[in-house]
C-alpha cells in the first residue's frame, strides 16, 4: 500500500457544496468563495461537486462565476447528489491509496464530527454513496475502514512512507479512545504501507476546533522539506505551542537521516468573529496540478509574503491566492473544504 503525496499528478478535487441547510455564517460569501475555488480547480483538472441539488448547484455556479468574471465550464463538472450535514470534504471525503499491484483503494474511514462535536450522520455516508453511484472509475475499490475514525486533515504524507500527524488529534478522546498511540500507529502503518509516523506532540492555533489538525500547522513540501506556521509575537497565545512545535520539527529526520529543510510561514493577522479568534493559517493550502491554491487573509502584505514563501517551496507551480476569510467563520480553510484524488480516479 502507498498513500500518495498531494503534489503527485491528480485527476480531480472534490468539493461538498454549501447550501441553506449547512451551518455557515454569511452563506452568500461562503458560496462565492467556493465558486472561486471551483474555477481554479476546474481550469487545471476535474472537479467533483457533491451537493443536495445538482441542477440548482450547477446553475448557481454558472451565474455566480459570470458575475465575478470567472471562466468555468459547468458542463465539465462532475455532480454527485447526497444528503449532507456540512461541507468539509477533507474530513468526510474518501482517502485514495495505491495498492502494491497498482490497485486503487478508496478508504472510507469513520467521520464522527471531529470527536462527536458536531452532527456527522449524513457526511459519514457521502463517500460510500457517491462510490456506489458510479462517480469513480470502474477499477477503484471502496474499502470500509470501520470502526477506525480518521479525518483527512489530520494526516500529511511525503508519498514515500512517512506520515505526519499530531498526537493531540489522533489520540484524542471520542475518536479512537479504545486504542493506544502505539495501536493507532500500527493501524495507520498497515492501512497506508508506512515506514513511520512523525508525531507532533506540540502545536496548536487558537480558535481551531479539530484538536490540532496537522494541515493547519505543518505540511510536507517535498520528501525533504516541511513548511510550517511560525509565530513571531511572544504576546500571542499561539507563540508557545508553535515554538514548541518548531523545536520538535528541528529534531525530525528524513528517511536518509538528514534534517528536514524547514520553511516557516507567517501567521496571518489576527481575525475575530463575535469576539472569537478565527484559526487562520497559510499552511492550509491545496496543491493541484501546476499550482498551489493559498488561502488569503485579505492583508496584501501578509498574503504576498506567504505567497512568495510557497513559491520558493514549490518551484514550477503557480501560487494562486484566494480570499478565504469567509471559510474561517466555520473555523476552517481552503484545504479543509477540498479532497484531491490521484490521476486516473475520476
Amino acid at each position: 500500500m502507498r498513500l500518495p503525496a498531494e503534489w503527485e499528478s491528480q485527476s480531480g478535487v472534490q468539493l461538498t457544496w454549501p447550501d441553506d441547510t449547512t451551518p455557515w455564517y454569511e452563506l452568500d460569501k461562503v458560496i462565492d468563495c467556493y465558486v472561486q475555488i471551483a474555477a481554479q480547480v476546474a481550469s487545471r483538472e476535474k472537479l467533483l461537486v457533491v451537493t443536495t441539488d445538482p441542477a440548482e448547484t450547477k446553475l448557481q455556479i454558472a451565474i455566480r462565476a459570470a458575475k465575478m468574471g470567472l471562466r468555468i465550464d459547468v458542463d465539465s463538472i462532475i455532480f454527485a447528489q447526497s444528503p449532507i450535514n456540512d461541507t468539509w470534504a477533507r474530513d468526510h471525503g474518501g482517502i485514495a491509496v495505491h495498492g502494491d499491484e497498482g490497485e486503487k483503494y478508496l478508504y472510507d474511514f469513520v467521520f464522527n464530527g471531529w470527536g462527536l462535536k458536531f452532527a456527522s450522520n449524513l457526511d459519514n455516508q457521502i463517500t460510500k454513496k457517491i462510490f456506489f453511484d458510479g462517480v469513480f472509475q470502474g477499477d477503484v475499490m471502496c474499502v470500509d475502514m470501520r470502526p477506525f475514525v480518521l479525518e483527512g486533515g489530520s494526516i500529511d504524507t511525503d508519498g514515500q512512507g512517512t506520515l505526519m500527524a499530531t498526537s493531540e488529534c489522533l489520540t484524542s478522546l471520542n475518536r479512537n479512545e479504545y486504542l493506544s498511540r502505539e495501536e493507532i500507529e500500527a493501524e495507520l502503518t498497515q492501512a497506508f504501507g508506512l515506514e513511520r509516523v512523525l508525531w507532533l506532540d506540540s502545536g496548536s492555533i487558537e480558535g481551531d476546533d479539530t484538536d490540532s489538525h496537522v494541515d493547519i500547522l505543518a505540511r510536507f513540501a517535498s520528501p525533504t522539506s516541511i513548511v510550517y506556521v511560525k509565530c513571531e509575537d511572544p504576546e500571542d497565545p499561539n507563540y508557545g505551542p508553535l515554538s514548541e512545535m518548531e523545536a520538535q520539527l528541528k529534531e525530525f529526520r528524513t528517511l536518509d537521516g538528514e534534517p528536514y529543510e524547514l520553511i516557516p510561514l507567517p501567521l496571518p493577522p489576527k481575525m475575530y468573529l463575535e469576539g472569537y479568534r478565527l484559526p487562520a493559517s497559510y499552511a492550509n493550502f491545496l496543491i493541484v496540478n501546476g499550482a498551489v491554491l493559498m488561502p488569503g487573509a485579505g492583508d496584501p502584505e501578509s498574503d504576498a509574503k506567504a505567497s512568495a514563501i510557497l513559491s520558493g517551496a514549490f518551484p514550477g507551480r503557480e501560487v494562486v491566492t484566494i480570499d478565504c476569510r469567509p471559510l474561517l467563520s466555520g473555523h476552517g480553510g481552503l484545504h479543509c473544504v477540498t479532497m484531491q484524488f490521484p490521476d486516473g480516479w475520476l
